[in-house]
Parts: structure tokens; sequence; C-alpha cells
């Protein structure tokens, strides 16, 4: 404990431990200042929690400032900063070093849940969930400052200083998109705590009805967002980096990030059914916690050592931490839905398979699955491990994509009948009718399709669906233009319905650079020397020009300038002198929109003389991206506000008289 508390030689750290401490006394005391006023609808009480939140903000902040100081300063009296900051490295390497490494990255969570918080105090109305809401907060922040400032602090003082620091992880300083990924990713994980709080305080107080989802939609919506763009970005990062032509590879990081984005997407549809009819009010309780506990599990995975993962930080202190809190959030989740049971009882009747909601619930189970089985294969390793001390247990993409796969299209399938079926109960006749042009779409599709060489059964299908879809949104939404006027009017009335159109229009596109990338890509690797004539792979003739090199202060890259059809590009092997000159290989990618040329060096004679390259063709994998944005824009729009109809002109002959 002394050396929680200790001061280090350099003021920062003094300062940033100090701070970290504070904000946990401050935080214990905001939760017991919520509970009084919950518990006594102490409303001076209630306004000093929310007050306090605002403190605990300002000084997870000031302890955020202190280390980037450190980092930018290059203070290696902080271990922190010794261990994975170098005097040599870039400024924005400096800066993605704050959220590098365990401790750091931990303080970044602490931060924007702080933040969280902040925004949540700001906003919450005047309402009996409100103490309680702000209690839930301040449980998660009490977890997350106590660990940055108990067994996972950054301020650590260091006994010997070094001159020059040992550096980051080199994979985490190879790409920028290290500035981009885990920032979304935590806004997306911690996002997902106010709706739990949300949540926690409905059933605290009994109040179960619509009213907790309607607050939280949106802030499930934002956290969602962050979390698609996130996924993408990762998948981009491993693009750009690891030189393997892949995005995803059902990493157990990978997919501990899948399993939250399978649950909320769930869960902002069942929401749905609740709003509109009342129903599901236990399994929307369910769905919320469990998303937000598999945050904690993904935060355990990632940083307990317990998988083997190119993402995941070193074994430490942390991990058994990790697992005591998700432990408590299931049980104090299944203890107070246990309690609040008979207000958790949906009183109409159950939704009938052919209905909107009959829609959603299927999809839901469909989620449900699919998050179970990426858990499952995520964890099967670990459970070996575990029971036989195997440490060779692995489970590879075909075992996930045997079931992703038939899920996926299943979910497209369901995206696409939803919409058009109506609440409560619809017709044999009417469905029929209306399903009829969005069937006709999708067989057309795929044989014309088919006549134009695609053979794959996966690829077809998605065809079929993504045409079965459009065709229907398209359908829908010029139906509502003739009802509003236009399409802009039809946009402006209801922001939120077409905005999920656009995010559905978003994930076809995505869905379509999966299917095609993963069934059509091609791959071939060939020696280039120095000096001879070219070489034919995939249909393209390469030629090795050059060979440099690029010395910096942290490492070494050598550069081989290759003509691809007589377009230039320029490949590397960097590497990094405290990762052991390990060459880390950075790809060349030449974009396109029907697909990608991808070059990665993966050796290089010493004399330059010769480099053997890998060539990868990659068709519509900018699609994902695109789609992705297409997504996130969709959400967006969503949270626009509704037009409000335009006030009718009485004409004054006809206008009631006034007194």
């Amino acid at each position: 404990m002394l050396n929680l508390i200790s001061f280090s030689s350099s003021p920062l750290g003094a300062l940033g431990q100090l701070a970290l401490l504070s904000a946990l006394a401050l935080a214990l005391g905001g939760l017991w200042l919520s509970v009084v006023g919950g518990r006594f609808a102490d409303a001076r009480a209630t306004e000093a929690a929310r007050r306090a939140t605002w403190a605990v903000f300002a000084l997870v902040t000031l302890s955020v400032l202190v280390l980037m100081a450190g980092l930018l300063r290059d203070d290696f009296s902080v271990r922190y900063v010794a261990e994975h900051s170098m005097r040599a490295s870039p400024t924005w390497v400096k800066v993605t070093s704050l959220w590098g490494a365990l401790e750091g990255s931990i303080l970044l969570w602490a931060w924007l849940l702080a933040g969280f918080t902040f925004l949540l105090s700001l906003t919450l109305r005047r309402d009996a969930l409100r103490p309680w809401a702000l209690g839930a907060m301040f449980v998660s922040l009490l977890f997350f400052v106590g660990v940055c400032a108990t067994v996972a602090s950054p301020f650590t003082p260091v006994s010997t200083v070094l001159t020059y620091g040992r550096g980051p992880n080199p994979a985490l300083q190879n790409h920028w998109m290290m500035a981009v990924h885990p920032v979304l990713l935590y806004l997306g994980f911690v996002g997902l705590s106010v709706p739990f709080a949300y949540a926690a305080a409905a059933l605290i107080t009994g109040r179960l009805s619509d009213h907790w989802v309607v607050v939280t939609r949106r802030w499930t919506l934002v956290a969602w967002a962050f979390l698609t763009a996130a996924i993408v970005a990762g998948g981009w990062w491993s693009y750009e980096t690891l030189g393997w032509g892949g995005y995803w590879a059902w990493d157990p990081v990978e997919n501990a990030s899948l399993i939250p984005w399978l649950l909320t997407t769930a869960f902002l549809h069942s929401i749905q059914i609740q709003e509109r009819r009342g129903l599901m009010r236990a399994w929307n309780v369910w769905l919320i916690v469990l998303a937000y506990a598999s945050t904690v599990l993904g935060t355990f995975l990632n940083r307990s050592g317990i998988v083997q993962s190119v993402h995941a930080f070193a074994g430490g202190p942390v991990g058994p931490v990790f697992l005591g809190f998700l432990a408590f959030l299931l049980v104090a989740g299944t203890l107070l839905a246990a309690w609040r049971a008979p207000h958790l009882r949906d009183e109409g009747e159950p939704p009938a398979p052919l209905s909107r909601e009959g829609a959603f619930l299927a999809g839901n189970w469909l989620f449900l699955v699919f998050a179970f089985m990426v858990l499952l294969g995520t964890l099967f390793p670990t459970f070996v491990e575990f029971a036989q001390g195997r440490r060779d247990a692995s489970v590879g993409p075909a075992f996930y994509n045997a079931f992703a796969v038939p899920l996926g299209l299943g979910l497209l399938l369901l995206m696409g009948v939803g919409p058009l079926l109506p609440w409560r109960r619809a017709q044999g006749e009417s469905l029929a009718r209306a399903l009829r042009p969005l069937v006709l779409a999708g067989a057309g599709t795929a044989l014309l399709a088919f006549a134009l060489g695609v053979r794959g059964p996966g690829v077809l299908l998605t065809l079929a669906l993504s045409a079965y879809n459009l065709v229907g949104l398209g359908l829908l939404t010029a139906r509502a233009a003739r009802l509003n006027g236009s399409l802009l009017g039809t946009l402006r009335a209801q922001p939120r319905r077409y905005g999920a159109y656009l995010a559905h229009i978003g994930l076809l596109v995505l869905a379509l650079g999966l299917a095609f990338s993963t069934a059509y890509r091609r791959d071939a690797q060939a020696t280039l020397n120095l000096g001879a004539a070219p070489v034919t792979l995939l249909h393209e003739r390469l030629q090795l020009q050059r060979i440099s090199t690029l010395e910096r202060g942290f490492g070494q890259s050598r550069v081989a300038h290759v003509s691809i059809d007589g377009r230039g590009f320029q490949t590397r092997l960097n590497t990094y002198a405290q990762a052991g000159n390990t060459p880390f290989p950075a790809p060349a990618v030449r974009y396109g929109l029907l697909g990608d040329t991808y070059l990665v060096m993966t050796s290089v004679d010493p004399a330059g003389q010769w480099a053997s390259v890998r060539l990868i063709e990659s068709p519509l994998v900018s699609w994902i991206w695109w789609g992705t944005l297409i997504i996130c824009l969709g959400a967006a729009l969503t949270l626009a506000p509704a037009a409000r109809p335009a006030a009718r002109r009485v004409p004054v002959a006809l206008a009631p008289a006034t007194d």
C-alpha cells in the first residue's frame, strides 16, 4: 500500500496519483449521496451527487493530462512512461502510448466513463430514476478509478531512471489507426454503462415501463455507432498492419468486441417492441445487463493474459479484479431481476410470428445464438487448458464460419421482411403481395450473377438478399414520399425510421464486401530480383526497381520500390530496436471501388539485390469501409429531431372567434 501513495521523484507522478486518489474518494462519496437521495427522496443529496460527478471528471481529466505531459516530456521517473515510451518516438506515437499499454488503457476507460457520467448528470430528468442511475454510474466509476489508483496505477515511480525509455509495442506504432481504433472501442464500451445504469435504476425502483428504454435509446445508439466504427477500424488496422491481407481472423480479442455489438444490436431492435407494445420488459433488462457485462468480459480477456492474441496485453494483476467485477455485475443483475420479477411480466399477448415484433424477436434469437457461439469458441481453449492442462487447443475460422454465415444470411432475410410487417399481426395475403417484388428482385439478381460467373452459394445468397432488402426499403420510402409530397419531407418528418433504413443499406454494402473479399480473394508470392525481367503474378507484371533504407531514431525501414503494371508501389519492412529488430510489414495498398491490390514484402536481401513479395487481390474490400461509414451516417440521422408539421393556415373569415 505504501507504493500506491508514495510520491515519486517526479512532481507529475505525484500530482497524477493524488488526483486519482481524490477522484476515488469523491466517487465513493457520490455513491453514498446517490443512495441517500434515492432512499429518502432527498433532492439535496441527489443534487450533491450530481455535482460530485463534475469533480470526479475534473480530477480524472487532470490525471490524464498529467500522464500525457509525462509522455510528451519524456519523464522516465514514472514507470509507465519509462516502459511504454521512448525519447526518439514521434509525437503521435507518444500520444497514443497513453492507451497503448495496460495501465494507460484503463485510465483512458476511467476518464471516458467519468465523461459519460458528467454528461449524464447534465441531462438527467428529475424523476425517481435519477439518483439510482447516478448511483449505478458511481459503482462503475469506483471500480475503474479504483483499479487505476491501486493495482494498475500508471504513476508508480521507478527506482532507476532510464535515459531513453523502452518504447511502445511496435505493433501499436506501425500504423496511425492505433490513434483511432482504441478510443472508438472504449467509447462504445463505456457508452453502454448509461443504459445499464438506467436498467439498474428501473429495477431498484420498480419503474419498469417503457420510460427507461425511451430515455436510454439515444445513449445506446451512440454507443452502438462507436462500437460499430471501432470494430471495422480494428479490421482496417489489421488489414494495413499485419501483412496478411485480411481484416478479421476470429481472434479472441476481436471476438470480445463483437459479442457486445451483437447484444446491443438485439437490444436496439427489441426496445422498439417495449416502446410500441409494452412487451419484452424482462428480455430488454437482461439484454442490456449482458451487453454491459460482456464489455467487462472483453476487457478481462484483453488484460488477463488467458488468451493469446496480437491485441492482448500481457497478464497482470488486473485479471482477477476484472473477473470479480464481471461476477458482481451478473449476480447483482440476477438478484435485481429476481426481486422485480412480478413487475417484469408482460401484460399483453405474446408477439405473433407474422408481425413486426415477431420478426424482431426472431432476429433477437439469432443475435443471441450468434453471441453465444462466438463466446463458446473464444473460451473453449481456456476451458480445455483448465480441465486438461493442454495449451494446444484452438478454435479456427472454420468453426466460426460454420455458424456465422447461415446466421448472417438469416438476419439479412429478417431485416428485409421486418419493416414490411405491421404491428400485432399480418394477414397472409397482404404479406405475400408485399413480399412478391422483393422475392422477384432477389431471384433475378441471383440468376444474373450466376450468368455472369458468380458460383459461390454464400455470395449468390448475399446478392439475392441485398437486392431483396434494397427493393423493400425502396418501396417503403417511395410510398412515404408520395404521402409526404417529397423525399426530403419524408426524411425530415421521420428521421429515426429513415436513419435506420440508411444504416441497413450500409450493412448490406458491408455484407457484400465481406462476401466477395472472402470468396474471391487471390494470393500469390514471388521473389523479385533487381534488374531482372518483370514477373507475372495474378495477371499483373511486377518488377523490382530498387531497395532503399530509411534510418529512424527508433529503428529502420527497408523499402522495396516495385512497379506493378507501370504503377509504383512502396512496401516496407520496419524494425524497432526495442523489439530485437524483428521485422514488421507495412504493405502498399492500391484501393479501388471494385477491388484492392495489396503488396507486402515478406523478406529482403541485406545487400539489396532481391526482395520476396506477396501479392493479394481482394474484390470489394473497400465496400466494408464505405458500408461502415453509411451505417454511422444512418445512426446519426436517427438522432436528428423530427420536423414539426407545419401549422395549417386558417382563412380569416373561417377563423373561430376568441374572447
